[in-house]
C-alpha cells in the first residue's frame, strides 16, 4: 500500500524571467526570455511526492481568477489528489522569479488565497482520510494554520515535516510538533538564530525534539545526530536553474519516509532528485519520477 502524505501549502503561478545579470536598483536589463510554470512550495512537494509514488493530498487555498482551473488541471496531471482544495474570492498566489546565467534564482512570493486556508475545515478533511504517514508544511501560509495543523498531527502520531520557507523565526511550542526539520543554510541561521557551522549544528539539534537537516546547495546536506554531523554528498551536475530544488529534496525525504526508508537512505535519494531537478529549466517541469 501506498503512504498516504499530506501537504499543507502554498500554490503559486510561477513567473520566470530569464537574464545573463540581475539589474541593480534603478538599472532596467534585457532578458533572455520569459515563462510560467506551476509553483508555491507546497504545491511543488506536493507534485514531487505525487510523481514519486505515494498517495499525495494538497490542502491549499486558492481564487477565483484565470490561473486557479489551470492550478487544479495541474495537480491531477501530477497524480496529486484536489479533493480538498479550498477556493475564495480574490486572486491565487503568484511567484516572479528571476534566474541569472549561474542558474541562481531571486523570487518575490505573492500569497493571495494562500493566506485564506481554513485550518479546521484542513483537520476535518485529514480525518476523513485516516492513515496518514506524513504531513509536509513550509511558511508560505501563515503560522497560525500551520501551528494548529500540526499540533493535530502531533496528538495523532502522523509523522511531521517541516521546511521552514522562506526562512522564519520558529517559536519552541511549535518545533515541538515537528519530527523532521529542513532548512537551507540560510533558513537555519533565522531558525536557529545563529550562523552555520558544526557547533551551532549540534546545538540547536540539542535544543528540538525532531531530527535536524539543513540541505547545502551544491554540497548535498547535513543530517545531525546527537553530538555528530554525517554530510551526504550532491553529484556534480550542469547547473541551469536551481529553483524548486529544495522542494524537490523536501518532496522526496517525505516519500522516502513515507515508505519507511531510513533517514540515510531517504536522504540520499532525495539528493539524487533535487540534484537532478537543477539540470533543467523551471520548478514543476524540471522534477522527475521513480522510473526516470
Amino acid at each position: 500500500m501506498n503512504p498516504k502524505i499530506f501537504v499543507v501549502g502554498s500554490s503559486n503561478i510561477d513567473q520566470f524571467s530569464y537574464a545573463s545579470n540581475m539589474p541593480k536598483d534603478g538599472e532596467t536589463v534585457f532578458g533572455e526570455s520569459y515563462e510560467t510554470g506551476f509553483g508555491g512550495k507546497g504545491a511543488n512537494q506536493a507534485v514531487m511526492i505525487g510523481l514519486l509514488g505515494s498517495d499525495a493530498y494538497i490542502i491549499t487555498c486558492l481564487g477565483d481568477d484565470l490561473f486557479a482551473d489551470a492550478t487544479l488541471e495541474n495537480y491531477k496531471n501530477h497524480l496529486v489528489n484536489v479533493d480538498f482544495v479550498q477556493r475564495v474570492s480574490g486572486s491565487s498566489g503568484v511567484a516572479p522569479i528571476w534566474v541569472d546565467s549561474k542558474g541562481e534564482n531571486r523570487i518575490i512570493v505573492i500569497p493571495g488565497a494562500n493566506s485564506k486556508i481554513d485550518s479546521e475545515k484542513a483537520i476535518l478533511d485529514i480525518q476523513k482520510v485516516g492513515d496518514i504517514s506524513v504531513i509536509v508544511g513550509q511558511c508560505e501560509i501563515p503560522m497560525k494554520i500551520n501551528n494548529e495543523i500540526f499540533k493535530f498531527a502531533k496528538e495523532n502520531n502522523i509523522t511531521t515535516i517541516f521546511n521552514p520557507a522562506p526562512g522564519k523565526y520558529l517559536n519552541s511550542e511549535f518545533l515541538n510538533y515537528i519530527d523532521w526539520l529542513i532548512p537551507n543554510e540560510t533558513e537555519f541561521e533565522i531558525v536557529s538564530k545563529t550562523n552555520l557551522n558544526e557547533e551551532n549544528l549540534i546545538k540547536f539539534n540539542g535544543q528540538i525534539k525532531g531530527g535536524l537537516i539543513v540541505t547545502l546547495g551544491e554540497r548535498g546536506a547535513a543530517y545531525v545526530k546527537s553530538d555528530k554531523i554525517e554530510y551526504f554528498d550532491a553529484p556534480k551536475v550542469k547547473v541551469v536553474d536551481t529553483t524548486g530544488a529544495g522542494d524537490a529534496f523536501v518532496g522526496t525525504f517525505a516519500h522516502a519516509i513515507g515508505m519507511l526508508k531510513s533517514p540515510e537512505e531517504a536522504i540520499r535519494l532525495a539528493i539524487e532528485k533535487s540534484s537532478l531537478s537543477v539540470t533543467k529549466k523551471g520548478t514543476q517541469s524540471s522534477y522527475s519520477s521513480s522510473s526516470e
